[in-house]
């Protein structure tokens, strides 16, 4: 069993609102983010899920170095300011030395890699921007989040599709009790709606084609599911060891006892059919928690809304948890903001333990014959929960589980 870390803070910037409050409640409507978007007009798929904050706005609450910035980074910033404040926190004041920060990035800035390769081709050479390559960098948001707190700790972007939130928080928390940091700030970050993102995601066939339809795409888990709707967002947790949390009197949402990691080694892009890499990473999540599978009362799904995806985590989830817990899949109503998604749904996590609460599976009505799962739908369900586990899987067969109880 490992020693649990204190999550003494979030953040939040996703398409269900700019913090964690309208995110939550947003989840909790279970109605979908989605819509159409004028950026990809013409497109075989034309809809997507943004945050709903302008450019102007988000630049305006950045200050001065927005200039620089991907939008990549600056919601990754937003969030990060949101999580320290939350965790009762103040940068002028602690020990930048000893704060590490990770932030989880799968594609990084594709818009901004895509106008300057039509600037290059228009408008020739010099017209490319000179920051070109600090904003399509993927680690660049742990570094503007790291000079925006002035955290001089561990700095470290990691880089497993759309499991990256997820294991950013996994190695901050492996960062904790190494004692290398004393605090952590983790995460993810995305934005990567863009024509060529969109068309080569479609390509894959990943996406749902629902455009005459977009708030009814995501459907995670349901019989008539055909891919994902592909979004923007970032999450930042602020993770402690425990006894710091209490010897400074901090409120704690929740608890990170468990992380398991583990690869398939099966393909690019397909999950394992049998999901015997996921599985691996629950039991490990479990082990490091010291708990045993009936103990699980909820399951935060990776629930994609994908045929193959959605197939594989319900077998999975059926096998390893049969006792039916709760499950909900916030992709639904978020729409899959890739890097970002792992640690936005570790935040929601958290908060449905807080507040003994289960967000309901926007545009589901029951699972999808032979799933046995109890997905819960139409409304959210009010549970006394104790354990949870949030699920994270990406491509190149990268799996990560979160195993949370609460605080």
């Amino acid at each position: 069993m490992t020693a649990p870390v204190a999550i003494t803070g979030l953040g939040l910037c996703t398409p269900g609102g700019a913090d964690v409050d309208t995110t939550w409640d947003s989840v909790c409507r279970g109605v979908s983010t989605a819509t159409p978007d004028p950026a990809l007009t013409g497109l075989p798929v034309d809809f997507s899920c943004r945050v709903p904050s302008a450019p102007e706005t988000v630049d305006r609450s950045i200050g001065r170095a927005a200039w620089r910035m991907s939008r990549t980074a600056k919601l990754a910033v937003l969030a990060a300011r949101e999580a320290v404040d939350d965790a009762g926190l103040d940068p002028a004041s602690w020990d930048g030395d000893r704060i590490a920060v990770v932030i989880g990035c799968g594609l990084g800035a594709d818009s901004v890699r895509e106008e300057q390769a039509r600037r290059l081709r228009e408008l020739g050479p010099d017209m490319i921007s000179a920051l070109t390559i600090s904003q399509i960098i993927p680690n660049m948001p742990t570094g503007e989040v790291s000079i925006d707190l002035g955290a001089r700790g561990p700095s470290l972007a990691p880089a497993t599709a759309c499991a990256s939130g997820a294991t950013a928080i996994a190695v901050a928390r492996d960062l904790l009790l190494s004692g290398q940091c004393d605090i952590a700030v983790a995460g993810g970050t995305e934005s990567a709606i863009s024509p060529l993102s969109i068309t080569a995601f479609w390509r894959l066939g990943a996406l749902s084609r629902r455009s005459d339809a977009v708030r009814e795409a995501s459907r995670p888990f349901a019989a008539d599911r055909d891919g994902f709707v592909l979004a923007e967002g970032a999450d930042v947790l602020v993770l402690e060891r425990a006894a710091d949390a209490a010897a400074r009197g901090a409120r704690v949402r929740a608890r990170l006892a468990g992380c398991g990691s583990t690869s398939d080694a099966h393909h690019p892009t397909a999950p394992a059919p049998d999901a015997r890499g996921a599985e691996a990473a629950l039991r490990i999540a479990l082990t490091e928690a010291g708990l045993a599978p009936p103990d699980i009362d909820h399951v935060n799904a990776h629930g994609t809304s994908t045929p193959l995806n959605d197939a594989g985590e319900a077998a999975m989830i059926a096998r390893v948890l049969p006792h039916r817990p709760s499950i909900t899949a916030p992709k639904g109503v978020l729409g899959h903001s890739c890097g970002a998604a792992g640690a936005i749904e570790a935040a929601l996590t958290a908060l449905t333990l807080q507040h003994r609460t289960v967000p309901p599976i926007a545009n589901l009505h029951a699972a999808a014959p032979g799933f046995d799962l109890d997905c819960v739908t139409g409304q959210p369900r009010g549970q006394e929960l104790r354990t949870a586990v949030s699920h994270s899987f990406g491509f190149g067969g990268h799996n990560v589980v979160l195993a949370l109880t609460r605080a």
